[in-house]
């Protein structure tokens, strides 16, 4: 793989439901692509396409038509154990809900995706205490998530992202459930991260948020209306 592929590469992709016999078309035609190393942020209002296009970008959903790669990988044709195979090696996911296990301590719940992937305790163990370290709770790695704030949990649910070092964090709505202080100690993680090189695409609908990006993307009506990487669309009009 050629160290300047990117990240996402996303052509004309469309989607189409069947909901009570009428179509829906929650995505009409997007082209977007996402390098190494960027800090984006998908936004748009409820309906837009936005949660649509998150899907399909994290490989749990599949496009009607056009094209999408990772890193590289066209999707297309995929069964659900290569797909399945493709999101537990390229993609890092950030829920607002966090989906800790409640009764497992923050070193175990972060080293889960490696015990899935088949590696030894030892190598799952080192390489979960370096994720910890890295959004700055090494000191918690034996607490539960009841004895965590709602920023602390969120922090474990970014190292347990990282741990499989992905080519991206895919962070859906991830302070939704957090008060502001929480929110800054997220967000500060996420900024770190990034400057050291991280491609993070965080799904939000808070101006405040989308801001500590460095790329800002608008989806309405199924479509790319801005994005201020891409001249073309910059204000542009649905």
């Amino acid at each position: 793989m050629s160290p300047t592929q990117p990240v996402i590469q996303v052509r004309d992709v469309r989607k189409t439901y069947e909901l009570g016999g009428i179509q829906v078309r929650a995505l009409r035609g997007v082209t977007l692509q996402i390098e190494r190393g960027e800090y984006v942020a998908i936004m748009g209002p409820s309906g837009s396409g936005k949660s649509t296009l998150m899907h399909i970008l994290g490989c749990l959903d599949m496009p009607t038509s056009g094209s999408y790669r990772i890193n590289g990988v066209d999707v297309h044709g995929l069964d659900e154990d290569d797909l399945s195979d493709l999101r537990n090696r390229h993609i890092g996911f950030v829920f607002q809900a966090f989906n800790l296990i409640p009764r497992t301590r923050a070193l175990a719940n972060v080293a889960l995706p490696l015990q899935y992937a088949g590696l030894p305790k030892p190598e799952r163990l080192r390489r979960a205490k370096t994720a910890l370290a890295m959004v700055g709770l090494s000191d918690r790695a034996d607490h539960l998530p009841s004895e965590l704030s709602g920023g602390q949990q969120q922090r474990v649910a970014v190292a347990r992202a990282l741990v499989t070092n992905p080519a991206m964090i895919l962070a859906d709505e991830p302070t939704g459930n957090l008060d502001t202080h929480s929110t800054r100690e997220v967000l500060d993680v996420f900024g770190h991260l990034n400057r050291q090189g991280r491609t993070i695409i965080l799904i939000t609908h808070e101006e405040e948020v989308a801001g500590h990006a460095g790329r800002v993307i608008r989806v309405r009506d199924g479509r790319i209306v801005a994005d201020t990487g891409d001249d073309r669309l910059q204000e542009a009009v649905a």
